[in-house]
């Protein structure tokens, strides 16, 4: 007998690809999404990209009711249901704090009278708030956000005690959070609230942290959203990206079909239970590189990025995943190459309408104070 599953979220941009992977792999899925407009648009109608075999229910993780009622014969649950963005979360506190975090709560009291073979929860790399870093002595260091003073200066690295510059290192699951925003904390809320929950109430539970999830069905229209969907966004509407600092920030960029197939082993992996996992590329790029390259196989290449030379509150310099454990427990490694996935962007960006709103959401961060 197939083994319904339940996502959360299940009709955003990660949640539909990981129910094409599930589908694939002869799983039955339900998704709970409430089509919220900032992701969907203003129709709020079932996605052409959700696969026909999905089984929507439009309801909010918030209601307990909405999630009794998905829960019903499910046998483990995916939860992706979550507020996305880092500014946006520093001024609509209540928001991502109700979603996140209240949505979170509501389910596992839900799952306390309904426990499941499994669930498995979506976090994120921004917890680690700074990734790892080096010293000019190979050692490693672990660093706090950036002084205020310095990035009013321009000054962008992270330095140690003697002023001499770090060198970005891994980021492994062992680094000690450094929450600089709400949207982190929220995502770590989550995350320890159903590791904890999980273990209470012996529902084998598994995190997730992803990285920066690029690939096709990502909202262009949210501001919000991951880099490169918002990159595309702008090169679409023949407008230069948007760099904060100076470019040079290095992250870890992931295809979202991989993600997919971290999370479905960590479904079938009874080694998974009780741990969190990063799940990134093991690879590194500026995003001053991520712009440039997106811009050439969009054929957009004299649109060259604006680096704007401001901070954003809650922004990070450089962290970038340790996929050893997610390799080692999962046997989990990466299938889709970037440019690849870069291409595969471009082809299925050529149909899409973008609405540019990243402009407007500069100019909320800047008159709230949240750039510098």
């Amino acid at each position: 007998m197939k083994k319904k599953i339940l996502i959360t979220g299940g009709a955003g941009f990660i949640g539909s690809h990981l129910a094409d992977e599930l589908l694939n792999h002869g799983y039955e899925v339900r998704a709970l999404d409430n089509l919220s407009e900032q992701v969907h648009g203003k129709n709020c109608v079932r996605p052409e990209y959700l696969n026909e075999e999905v089984e929507l229910m439009i309801g909010d993780v918030r209601n307990r009711e909405d999630v009794e009622r998905a829960l019903e014969g499910v046998d483990a649950v995916f939860h992706f249901a979550a507020m996305v963005g880092v500014g946006q979360s520093m001024y609509e506190i209540r928001e991502y704090t109700d979603v996140n975090n209240m949505g979170t709560a509501v389910l596992l009291e839900a799952l306390i009278k309904k426990p499941v073979q499994k669930l498995i929860v979506a976090s994120s790399m921004s917890i680690y708030g700074e990734g790892l870093y080096k010293n000019q002595q190979g050692e490693q260091v672990t660093c706090n956000e950036r002084p205020l003073e310095q990035l009013k200066a321009a000054d962008w690295e992270l330095y140690d005690e003697q002023k001499q510059t770090l060198q970005p290192f891994p980021t492994p699951e062992s680094k000690t959070p450094c929450l600089s925003s709400v949207y982190a904390l929220s995502k770590y809320d989550q995350e320890r609230l159903c590791l904890m929950v999980g273990r209470a109430y012996n529902i084998p539970t598994v995190a997730m942290r992803f990285f920066n999830v690029y690939g096709t069905r990502q909202a262009l229209s949210n501001p919000y959203t991951g880099v490169l969907a918002i990159f595309a966004s702008r090169l679409l509407n023949n407008n230069s990206p948007m760099i904060f600092e100076d470019g040079y920030q290095q992250r870890d960029f992931v295809h979202v079909r991989d993600v997919a197939l971290a999370c479905r082993l960590a479904l079938e992996k009874d080694e998974a239970n009780g741990e969190v996992f990063n799940v990134g590329s093991g690879n590194n790029y500026t995003i001053r590189e991520i712009a440039e390259r997106l811009a050439t196989v969009m054929d957009k290449t004299n649109l060259l990025p604006e680096v704007t030379g401001k901070y954003r509150v809650g922004d990070i310099r450089h962290c970038y995943a340790d996929i050893t454990k997610a390799k080692e427990v999962l046997g989990f490694y990466p299938q889709v190459e970037f440019n690849n996935g870069l291409e595969e962007l471009a082809n299925w960006l050529e149909g899409q309408i973008a609405y540019d709103r990243v402009s407007e959401a500069s100019a909320e961060l800047a008159a709230r104070g949240l750039t510098v």
